[in-house]
C-alpha cells in the first residue's frame, strides 16, 4: 500500500544497473531510456501514509465500488455515452495503485507516446541514459501528488478503452488533510476520472488527434546527436534557457493548441465531479471549497516549493482546470449541455486557445 521504503542511493544505483542491464529493446531508438525511467520512479517514489492492511485493504476497494458506479452517474450528468454502444461501467479498466506504479505506469505511457518519433542513430546511450534518470526523478516528485490519471494510450489501456489509475495513498493523505468524509472523496475523485475515460470512449478520435499534435510539438523538438551530447556534457544549457522559450512560433502556436485542449478535458472533468450534486455526494460542496483553498495556498508556495511547482508545471496546470470549467459554464449556460457536447465532434469542434477564454466565440463559431 505504501510502497516500497526508499534505502537510498545504493539501491538505487543497484536498480539502474539492473534496468541498463536488461533494458528494453525499444531504447536503442528512443531519446529516453524508458527502462531506466521506470527503474528510477518506481525506487524514488515517496511512500505514502502509513496504515495498517485493514484499512489499505478497505480503501482499495471502496476506491473499486466508486469507480464502478461513477461512470453511469458522469454519463447522467454529461449527456456523454460510449460510442461503441459499451455501458459506461465497461469504458476504463480501474487500477488502484500505490505512488511507484503509479510512476512506473506514466513511463509507460509516455513511452507509447513517443512511438514514432525520428531519432538520429547517433544519440549516445548516455544521453538515454541521462534522460531516463531526470524523467524518471520528475515523475518520482509527481507521484505523492497525482490522485488519479487516466491512460488511454498504452496496449494495456487503449485495448479496454482506457486504463484509469486511482493512486490510494494520495488519496488517503488528501482526505485526511481535507478533514472530509472518506466515502465521499473517494467517489468525488472517481467522478472526475471517469469524466475523462467517457470523454476519450464518447470521441474515440480524440486519443489519437491528441497524439498527433503531441507527435507535432515534440518531433522538431528531438535534438540531433551532436546536440544530445553537447547537453549531456553541459545540461545547465537547456536548464537555464527552458523548454517554452525554444519553441518557434510554429512550435508554440502547437503548444497552446495542446494546452486548449487539455484546459477542455480538465475543466469538463472537474465541472461534472461537482454537478452530480449531493444526491450522490452528499458534501461535494464541502470537498470543492476545502480543495480549493488547498489548491490556492499551494499555488502561493515560496521558496523551494514555488521552484518545483514551476519545474513541474503545476501551476500551469491549475490554470487549465479553471480556464477549462469557466469554458465549460460559459457555453453550458448559453446553449446547454447537449449543445456543448457537439465539442466532441470532431477535431474541428475543438475549442482554440483564443475561444477557452471567450466560450461565445466557440459558440458562434461551432454552432
Amino acid at each position: 500500500m505504501t510502497g516500497p521504503p526508499l534505502r537510498g542511493t545504493a539501491s538505487c544505483g543497484a536498480a539502474l544497473r539492473g534496468a541498463v542491464r536488461s533494458g528494453y529493446r525499444e531504447a536503442v531508438t528512443s531519446v529516453v531510456d524508458w527502462d531506466v525511467a521506470a527503474a528510477v520512479a518506481g525506487r524514488l517514489a515517496p511512500p505514502g501514509p502509513a496504515v495498517d492492511r485493514a484499512t489499505s485493504a478497505r480503501l482499495v476497494d471502496e476506491l473499486r465500488r466508486a469507480a464502478g458506479v461513477a461512470a453511469e452517474h458522469v454519463a447522467a450528468i454529461s449527456g456523454l455515452r460510449p460510442s461503441d454502444g459499451r455501458p459506461p461501467a465497461e469504458v476504463s479498466t480501474v487500477l488502484v495503485v500505490d505512488r511507484a506504479r503509479w510512476a512506473r505506469a506514466s513511463t509507460e505511457m509516455f513511452a507509447a507516446l513517443s512511438t514514432g518519433l525520428p531519432v538520429s542513430d547517433q544519440v549516445p546511450q548516455a544521453a538515454r541514459l541521462a534522460a531516463g534518470i531526470e524523467l524518471g526523478g520528475v515523475l518520482a516528485l509527481l507521484a505523492g501528488k497525482i490522485l488519479g490519471q487516466l491512460d488511454p494510450y498504452t496496449a494495456a489501456g487503449s485495448g479496454a478503452g482506457g486504463r484509469l489509475l486511482l493512486v490510494a495513498p494520495n488519496v488517503l493523505h488528501v482526505e485526511r488533510a481535507l478533514g472530509v468524509v472518506p466515502s465521499d472523496f473517494r467517489l468525488w475523485v472517481a467522478l472526475h476520472e471517469q469524466t475523462h475515460a467517457l470523454q476519450f470512449a464518447a470521441a474515440p478520435w480524440l486519443a489519437d488527434h491528441l497524439r498527433d499534435r503531441i507527435d507535432t510539438l515534440t518531433r522538431d523538438l528531438v535534438p540531433d546527436g551532436a546536440t544530445l551530447r553537447r547537453l549531456a556534457a553541459s545540461p545547465r544549457d537547456l536548464r537555464d534557457v527552458g523548454l517554452v522559450a525554444l519553441l518557434s512560433d510554429s512550435q508554440r502556436e502547437v503548444f497552446e493548441e495542446v494546452s486548449a485542449i487539455m484546459a477542455l478535458l480538465e475543466g469538463h472533468a472537474d465541472v461534472t465531479m461537482d454537478e452530480v450534486g449531493p444526491q450522490v455526494v452528499p458534501t461535494v460542496a464541502t470537498i470543492r471549497s476545502r480543495f480549493e483553498r488547498r489548491r490556492d495556498a499551494a499555488a502561493r508556495a515560496r521558496g523551494g516549493a514555488r521552484v518545483l511547482r514551476v519545474l513541474l508545471g503545476l501551476d500551469l496546470k491549475l490554470a487549465q482546470y479553471r480556464e477549462g470549467a469557466r469554458f465549460v459554464r460559459g457555453v453550458r449556460d448559453e446553449v446547454g449541455t447537449e449543445a456543448f457536447n457537439a465539442v466532441w465532434a470532431s477535431p474541428k469542434t475543438l475549442p482554440t486557445p483564443a475561444e477557452i477564454v471567450d466560450p461565445s466565440a466557440w459558440v458562434a463559431r461551432v454552432l
